[in-house]
C-alpha cells in the first residue's frame, strides 16, 4: 500500500492536532504528514490518495498580526496537477458554538477548488450529531469531509476521528 499524504494548515493548532490523531490511527508507516505552506503540485503528486486538513475560522480572523495564506497559496497549485486517479478526503476543524453560521465552510471552499478536477472526493460524513446553523461545507445532506470542534467537542474528537477513518479505509480502497 502507498503512503497517504496528509495535507494540513495551519500549522500548531488543532488542525495539526487532529493530523496527528489520524496519523495514530492509521498507522505512522502508512501516511506522510505535509504542512501546505511547505508543500507544492510536486509533493501532491507523490500521493494517489490524499487527506486535508483545515479550518474555517481562525486566528486569521481576529489577530491582524497573524497572516495565514497557507490554503490560499497551497490552492493555487491544484491546477497543475494531474488528478487523475487520485482520491481526497478532506476534515475541517470548526466551532459550532462562536461561529454557527460558518460551521466548517472551508469544506466547501476546497471541494469547489476540486470539484473541476479528476480527483474523486470520498469521506462524506452525515450532518447527525453536529449542531449548527449554515454551513457551506455540506453536499447533498451530507458534509464534504470530517467536521471536528475542538473547541466545544475536543472529547468526541477520537471517536468521530475513528468512525471516519473506518469507512475511510473501504472508500480508499485497501
Amino acid at each position: 500500500m502507498s503512503k497517504i499524504g496528509i495535507f494540513y494548515g495551519p500549522e500548531l493548532g488543532s488542525v495539526e492536532k487532529v493530523a496527528h490523531v489520524i496519523e495514530q490511527k492509521l498507522g505512522a508507516d502508512k501516511v506522510e504528514l505535509i504542512a501546505v505552506k511547505k508543500a507544492d503540485e510536486s509533493v501532491l503528486e507523490r500521493f494517489d490518495k490524499l487527506i486535508f486538513g483545515m479550518s474555517t475560522i481562525g486566528k486569521t480572523n481576529w489577530d491582524s498580526e497573524y497572516k495565514d495564506t497557507d490554503w490560499d497559496e497551497f490552492a493555487t497549485c491544484f491546477g497543475k496537477v494531474n488528478w487523475e486517479g487520485k482520491k481526497i478526503a478532506m476534515y475541517c476543524l470548526g466551532d459550532h458554538i462562536q461561529y454557527p453560521q460558518h460551521f466548517v465552510d472551508a469544506l466547501g471552499w476546497v471541494y469547489d477548488r476540486l470539484e473541476n478536477t479528476a480527483a474523486e472526493v470520498v469521506g462524506f460524513c452525515s450532518t447527525e450529531g453536529y449542531t449548527y446553523e449554515e454551513s457551506e461545507g455540506i453536499k447533498d445532506g451530507q458534509f464534504l469531509g470530517l467536521p471536528v470542534d475542538e473547541d466545544n467537542e475536543a472529547d468526541k474528537t477520537d471517536v468521530r476521528v475513528e468512525n471516519w477513518i473506518n469507512r475511510l479505509i473501504n472508500e480508499f480502497g485497501f
